[in-house]
């Protein structure tokens, strides 16, 4: 069915639909550009996702070691993928079916302007020629009218018979004259509608149903345009789909990697500290102070005087004495002595795969400089082999560096292995220290102090009230280290238990003393405290309640 045989009479119809169409054309090009705009937005969206919560690669201490962190760093691995082929998308989208569509729309409208004006010229020139038929056949008519007039005039004057031989030849002559001009109008309103006939028959028959098929046509490859646009939006989908759904699969993976039993091993692994549990509590006798002589009770006193002395003396030397000194907080040493046994370890031997692996570097580095300087020897023209001396000698250096350097750290871990296996010792800042042995509860000698003597001191056995680890020493320590000024307190503490300090290091303290803290405990069960007269030392963590100034950074009284 075509537009011309069926439409012939309705080109200003025609003319408003494939405008409608156009319109419709441009309507869906302006939905694929919005459509388009969210895609980039989207894959941007996810891209900057991605970035926001992925790991940041810093240092190499924030590495994820968790399973969980693993896998949703590769959820978002897949998920950054996933963005790709959005964008992919959107590419396809953008070259395939909106260039295509903004690229036809200006042709489909080029088109239709071109028969549009074919048919209006077309329509134009069958008025001009109805005009013209029209007017000649008005002046037909009019010179019909005319030579009747004529007519009647002659035949009037004919039949009277008091008109003059003259104007009735007169009349005779016009007569002839309007019927001669009558017989010219005919002939050309003849010729004029012969040719009207002939251009409407060809008009209605020939022209115009061409221009209707030439916009049917242009109507159908716009509908068959749509079409493919609709197909292609649709195919630069799928063709993304099985991409889409490895980075799914890839998610899910992920998701099954999780493993909860390893992240408590690594949970383990990362805080084990290699300290030995505390042991039972033994029973302290308070009544053998009843049944001792008089000379045994000034024995002891003598003996507690004594430490007293060694005490006030031990407070008095803390410029020997690390404990006591300024130390930078926060810093690290290079033997990771700071750290418990076991994360001291674990430490030492990450530096020493590294430094492996730096020195095995250097071996293949050197073993090439080598054959290259002998390559150099055997043909001087390829190069100087005095050249690599330079560098040669540079490699050695280092490789020598290195290897004293897995030494040292080799035998850093040997003294944290040997400390670890020490059975019932516990290791603080690298010095290990023995737990006190009761063996005697009535006053004859058995009892081991924590710096490795014997007392029969019943004083000692007050500290078997609360279990208490040994105060932490300093394996090195400079003796010509000065304290020029005291530490600012960053809190108070409340004595909970008396605590007779019989070890080098250590603050003796009353029941219900206060004491400023400044410096908190490092996690081996020692706080250091200062008294008001001055004296500084640490005294059992578990032995006072702290009271810490958090919104301070420290308060000097």
């Amino acid at each position: 069915m075509h537009w011309g045989a069926e439409l012939w009479d309705q080109f200003d119809n025609i003319e408003k639909h494939t405008q409608w169409g156009i319109d419709f054309f441009e309507k869906y090009t302006k939905f694929v550009k919005e459509r388009l705009d969210i895609e980039q937005s989207y894959a941007k969206q996810l891209r900057n996702l991605v970035k926001k919560y992925g790991p940041k690669r810093s240092s190499k201490d924030e590495e994820p070691r968790f399973s969980y962190c693993h896998s949703f760093f590769q959820v978002l691995n897949e998920l950054n993928d996933y963005a790709g082929q959005r964008e992919v998308v959107a590419e396809e989208i953008g070259h395939r079916v909106y260039g295509e569509l903004v690229r036809y729309t200006h042709d489909l409208k080029m088109e239709r302007k071109t028969h549009l004006q074919e048919g209006r010229k077309a329509q134009q020139y069958l008025d001009m020629c109805w005009k013209q038929m029209d007017n000649s056949k008005k002046k037909f008519e009019r010179e019909c009218k005319e030579t009747e007039k004529a007519q009647i005039g002659y035949e009037k004057l004919d039949s009277d018979h008091n008109a003059t031989k003259a104007d009735v030849e007169k009349a005779k002559q016009q007569l002839n004259l309007r019927t001669h001009m009558a017989d010219d109008s005919k002939n050309e309103y003849a010729a004029q509608l012969q040719t009207f006939n002939s251009e409407q028959q060809k008009h209605f028959q020939f022209i115009m149903p061409q221009i209707f098929k030439n916009l049917q046509d242009m109507d159908e490859r716009r509908i068959v345009k749509l079409s493919e646009c609709y197909r292609g939006f649709a195919e630069a989908e799928r063709r993304v789909v099985p991409i889409i759904n490895k980075c799914l699969e890839g998610m899910i993976s992920a998701a099954k990697s999780v493993d909860d039993r390893k992240d408590s091993l690594i949970v383990v692994e990362s805080f084990k500290s290699g300290f030995e549990p505390p042991g039972d509590f033994p029973f302290e006798d308070f009544s053998q102070n009843i049944y001792r002589t008089v000379s045994d009770g000034s024995l002891s006193a003598n003996k507690q005087e004594m430490r007293g002395d060694q005490k006030y003396t031990t407070g008095k030397s803390k410029g020997k004495l690390w404990l006591f000194g300024k130390k930078n907080k926060g810093t690290t040493s290079e033997d990771f002595s700071h750290l418990p046994p076991e994360q001291r370890r674990k430490k030492l031997q990450q530096r020493i795969d590294e430094l492996n692996k730096e020195h095995q570097k250097e071996i293949d580095q050197r073993d090439a400089l080598n054959k290259m300087k002998d390559v150099y020897e055997r043909n001087p023209q390829m190069g100087d082999s005095g050249s690599l001396h330079p560098k040669i000698s540079e490699t050695m250096s280092n490789i020598d560096r290195l290897r004293y350097e897995i030494q040292k750290n080799e035998a850093w871990i040997a003294e944290v292995e040997k400390t670890c296996g020490r059975g019932d010792r516990r290791l603080s800042g690298g010095a290990a220290f023995e737990r006190p042995i009761e063996t005697n509860h009535h006053g004859t000698p058995g009892r081991e102090s924590p710096d490795g003597s014997y007392t029969d001191d019943p004083s000692q056995e007050q500290k078997a009230h609360h279990r208490y680890p040994e105060p932490r020493r300093s394996v090195e320590f400079d003796d010509e280290f000065e304290d020029d000024e005291p530490l600012p307190a960053i809190g108070h503490c409340k004595s909970l238990y008396p605590f007779d300090g019989q070890n080098e290091g250590t603050l003796s303290m009353n029941e219900g003393e206060v004491l400023y803290v400044i410096e908190e405990d490092k996690g081996d069960g020692w706080t250091r405290a200062r008294k008001q007269n001055g004296q500084e030392g640490y005294v059992p963590t578990s032995y006072v309640d702290i009271t810490l100034e958090r919104n301070s950074k420290g308060i000097t009284f």
